[in-house]
């Protein structure tokens, strides 16, 4: 913003729906200049300004429905007393006591003003004392504030000082005085419950788009990467490559990525040959708008091709619509996130199924929960996610995942990982089987009813401390640079 003054508002709204705004007077009269000082020798200046869904199958379901519950729970029990907790460390002081020294302005315009602080007639009844004086400089007025805290908040004390002309009108003044005192009790209110109820913003807002930015905001990615190995009967080479295009803003995440892989194993004994070799590729995207601190819409797009699944060519279009139980703009702290989406498309087969398919249209829905908690000793993320296909009820998944991150000092975690899935989707196996080299070496899909995992590592991470979470909607990724070590 250059050398332009900040321009700021503070917003005091109650449950009865009381706004009080105070912005400036008149500005060709008025020149003025407000200075904060604390007693760490900080100084803070502002210029012209004020401060101011889902089917079920017996009971599968069931059980998903009883892992969504139970989701919820758990999100009430970490949630609340993690925030009480929080709360109590934040809050010096029930309620702001302000003593005003007698001799400038009303009490009772100072109340009607800035309700959010109670103003006593005693000093002693105070835990912020305000000290008003006058003097004259340079042709000019000059009235310095002092606020000095007492008790609970004995050294937490600030200064502020603004000009106006010689004289000046009683009402000028008296709006002087009162916007100067409410910018100078905003530190302290915010150690007080009132501070729910402040907002501060700009006056005149600028956008974190609102830049000049030769790339729109858009962020491209390309990597590739290649693997040889061999000796006398034995050879492996693999090729992997990954092109990606990501725009996020406030308001809008894309999230564009097509990848390719291919690996090939050949071995020679006892005077025979075996070749294998397997390769896969896709494209997904991602196009999510926001509608508000609640709420997203957006819509997935996948093609995929896999030897290894025996897919030929499956590609889906999802509409998706989410709901954030906390406000996103809490992201960074806490989100409880639902989020439902409807698979349309077709898959074609390479080899004929299980299920007697070479080609077929599906339609499938996911209804997911995921929650995730972030706190000064770690963060918890953990989430249940069901899906099933419509023409086949019994066709279905049900995913349970946890993820645990303990801060153990500075930079250092704990790392604890997990997670459960019951599987009964599998539509695309190929009817023919696998032969016992393609099953050693993991050359196509088996069935199955379920799998899970677990780790448990250790991670260091360092760099730069200015991360900021922009878009949360429909999960977010993480950036920087971490070490992990993990068995």
């Amino acid at each position: 913003m250059g050398n332009k003054a900040i321009k700021m508002i503070i917003d005091v709204n109650f449950i009865m729906n009381k706004k009080i705004s105070c912005q400036d007077g008149n500005k060709d009269n008025l020149r003025e200049r407000v200075k904060m000082k604390n007693n760490h020798g900080y100084k803070y200046t502002f210029s012209q300004g004020a401060f101011h869904r889902a089917s079920r199958v017996g009971q599968n379901w069931s059980l998903f429905l009883f892992l969504s519950i139970t989701l919820v729970f758990i999100s009430l029990i970490f949630s609340r007393p993690l925030m009480a907790q929080e709360n109590q460390d934040k809050y010096l002081v029930e309620k702001l006591l302000v003593y005003v020294e007698p001799g400038f302005g009303s009490a009772e315009a100072f109340s009607q003003a800035i309700p959010f602080v109670t103003f006593v007639k005693e000093k002693e009844q105070a835990n912020v004392l305000v000290e008003i004086s006058r003097s004259t400089s340079e042709g000019q007025e000059v009235f310095k504030v002092k606020f000095t805290g007492q008790k609970e908040l004995a050294g937490k004390d600030y200064s502020a000082e603004f000009a106006l002309p010689l004289n000046p009108e009683p009402e000028l003044l008296q709006k002087e005085l009162i916007r100067t005192i409410k910018l100078g009790l905003i530190p302290y209110a915010g150690r007080t419950p009132e501070n729910s109820k402040i907002k501060i913003r700009l006056e005149e807002e600028v956008k974190p788009t609102a830049v000049v930015d030769p790339w729109n905001f858009w962020v491209f990615s390309l990597s590739t990467n290649s693997f040889l190995n061999g000796e006398k009967s034995l050879s492996y080479n693999s090729l992997y490559g990954n092109f990606s295009a990501n725009r996020v803003t406030p308001e809008w995440k894309i999230r564009l990525s097509l990848s390719g892989s291919y690996y090939r194993n050949s071995y020679e004994y006892e005077g025979m040959n075996y070749t294998s070799s397997s390769r896969g590729g896709s494209f997904r995207a991602l196009v999510a708008k926001s509608l508000g601190e609640h709420w997203s819409v957006g819509s997935f797009v996948n093609v995929t091709t896999s030897t290894y699944q025996n897919i030929k060519l499956a590609a889906s279009i999802s509409p998706a619509l989410e709901y954030n139980i906390f406000p996103y703009s809490e992201s960074t702290r806490r989100q409880l996130r639902i989020t439902y989406s409807l698979d349309l498309g077709p898959a074609y087969y390479r080899e004929e199924t299980i299920f007697d398919k070479t080609r077929e249209f599906l339609v499938r829905e996911n209804l997911s929960l995921t929650l995730e908690l972030k706190q000064k000793w770690g963060t918890i993320s953990t989430s249940v996610e069901g899906s099933h296909y419509f023409h086949d009820f019994s066709k279905y998944r049900i995913e349970f995942n946890n993820d645990l991150s303990i801060r153990l000092f500075r930079g250092f975690s704990l790392n604890l990982y997990g997670g459960y899935a019951r599987i009964h989707d599998l539509i695309s196996i190929a009817k023919a089987g696998a032969s016992w080299e393609d099953v050693l070496l993991m050359r196509k899909q088996l069935a199955t009813s379920y799998n899970y995992y677990f780790s448990v590592g250790i991670s260091y991470s360092f760099g730069s401390i200015f991360s900021n979470v922009v878009n949360p909607r429909f999960g977010s990724g993480s950036s920087g640079f971490s070490m992990s070590i993990s068995y």
